[in-house]
């Protein structure tokens, strides 16, 4: 059984020193990271939502924990989760995770850093999570039944994601978000329903990160997960990368992830309640894509010649409604790509990543939606996988695309393109999606769903 250790630490709206002596520093460094959401627009300010004392900051290291919500112009401001450290002088090995040198207040004369790349800080939430420590606001909880041994060795995983992980000795691995919200996170929430289902293609939670704190209306702020690292395993991202330049088939590989996803579907289906998609439903669910398609169209000008013709396959999804057709909707990975897949050495596929499309909010990232929407997102992977290739690989797309979905109906036993409307409107609105997130963070990969839009545009799609 887990033991609860409380520590006390400072925590709540104080030291407003701290987030004055921070402020000119962070203006800078946040904006740049892959996981700041508000970028293209300045930072006006900041405001502590919480802050804990992890190690005191008079000592060789000290360590903060901050919620800190960063304010911008027409926005709320959304909050972004840091572990500050504290070193007279950086190392370095810590050198890329340099924040600053502090001119003012309680910390003048030191530098701050990222301390999730270091290895201190990233033992210290091992161990509270191990041992089920309440430090201030903060609360850890673990599954009892699952094993955290002591002393295992942390590395910061450096690919580029829109949160940070920890992977510790091969053992476990653990997320932390940096965007957080109070309420439920489907990171969280959607693997431990699976694991009580007995779904054995998500890993189960085994402890996870809370803060309770008065902002969130009796809310906590989920900050992070701990899984299961599968070991050995390659991302469906790397995978498919290195077939497509050896001139390799992927096709069986895809059919396996389309049973996998079926699998998932399944799971989730039972664990959680289903709804009836009808008219009435459709209609509001069509408004959103139509209304996601004129505002992308507004941002990328590129995106403008094919607006009309996009339109048409959200109009004939809500002809489809009004003619008494209907749809079963349930919850759902919500951001389903190739990078979100992670094949063992047994050839055995795992989904990973509930979060959902990040720049959702977190109630719409929640609803219940036609299990297709996970589809069309695999099915958009793969074209990029295929783009990515010199030259690009559009035939080897299209197969992976067709096995994929003759996967999922082996397990699910329907075919998601027996329902080509749906899968049509789907796909265009993650492509539209697409877009709009390729032209604000990577500009390079636009032709990518431009490509696609370019496609789903054409007057012969249903």
């Amino acid at each position: 059984m887990a033991k609860t250790v409380t520590r006390s630490g400072s925590s709540g709206r104080t030291s407003p020193g701290l987030l004055a002596s921070l402020d000119p520093l962070l203006r800078e460094w946040l904006p740049r990271q892959r996981w700041f959401a508000g970028k293209g627009r300045p930072v006006t300010g900041f405001s502590l939502v919480a802050v804990t004392e992890l190690v005191p900051s008079g000592t060789r290291l000290g360590l903060y924990h901050l919620l800190l919500r960063a304010h911008q112009p027409d926005t709320a401001g959304d909050c972004y989760q840091l572990l500050i450290g504290v070193r007279d002088a950086l190392p370095p090995r810590l050198a890329s995770a340099l924040i600053g040198h502090v001119a003012q207040g309680p910390l003048a004369g030191r530098t701050v850093y990222d301390g999730l790349y270091d290895t201190r800080p990233a033992e210290l939430l091992l161990e509270a999570l191990r041992s089920g420590a309440r430090i201030g606001a903060l609360r850890c909880e673990r599954d009892p039944e699952q094993e955290i041994r002591p002393g295992l060795v942390p590395r910061l995983m450096t690919a580029e994601q829109s949160n940070s992980s920890v992977v510790y000795g091969d053992t476990f691995i653990l997320k932390l978000f940096r965007r957080v919200a109070a309420g439920v996170n489907p990171d969280l929430e959607l693997p431990l329903a699976l694991a009580r289902e007995g779904c054995p293609r998500v890993p189960p939670p085994t402890a996870w990160m809370e803060a309770d704190l008065e902002e969130g209306d009796g809310e906590p702020y989920v900050l992070g997960v701990l899984q299961p690292y599968v070991q050995g395993a390659t991302d469906g991202w790397e995978l498919a990368l290195r077939e497509l330049a050896k001139g390799e088939d992927f096709g069986a590989e895809a059919r396996a992830l389309g049973r996998a996803t079926a699998e998932v579907h399944g799971a989730l289906a039972r664990a959680l309640p289903t709804a009836t998609l009808g008219s009435a439903q459709i209609g509001p669910m069509v408004d959103g894509m139509v209304g996601r398609l004129d505002a992308a169209a507004q941002a990328v000008p590129a995106l403008r010649p094919y607006a009309p013709a996009l339109r048409t396959a959200f109009t004939a999804l809500a002809d489809l409604a009004a003619e008494g057709h209907t749809w079963t909707a349930q919850r759902v990975h919500g951001d389903l790509h190739l990078g979100q897949c992670l094949r063992a050495p047994t050839g055995e596929w795992s989904l990973i990543d509930f979060e959902g499309e990040p720049a959702r909010p977190p109630a719409e990232r929640r609803m219940a939606q036609p299990a297709v929407r996970d589809v069309a997102g695999m099915l958009r992977s793969f074209d990029y996988a295929a783009s990515s290739a010199d030259p690009p690989a559009p035939e080897w797309a299209h197969a992976c695309r067709a096995a994929y979905c003759s996967g999922y109906a082996e397990a699910a036993g329907r075919d998601p393109r027996t329902d080509p409307v749906l899968l049509r409107a789907c796909e265009t609105d993650k492509a539209v999606y697409e877009v709009v997130y390729e032209a604000r963070h990577r500009p390079d990969w636009l032709s990518v769903p431009l490509s696609a839009i370019h496609r789903l545009a054409a007057p012969d799609q249903p």
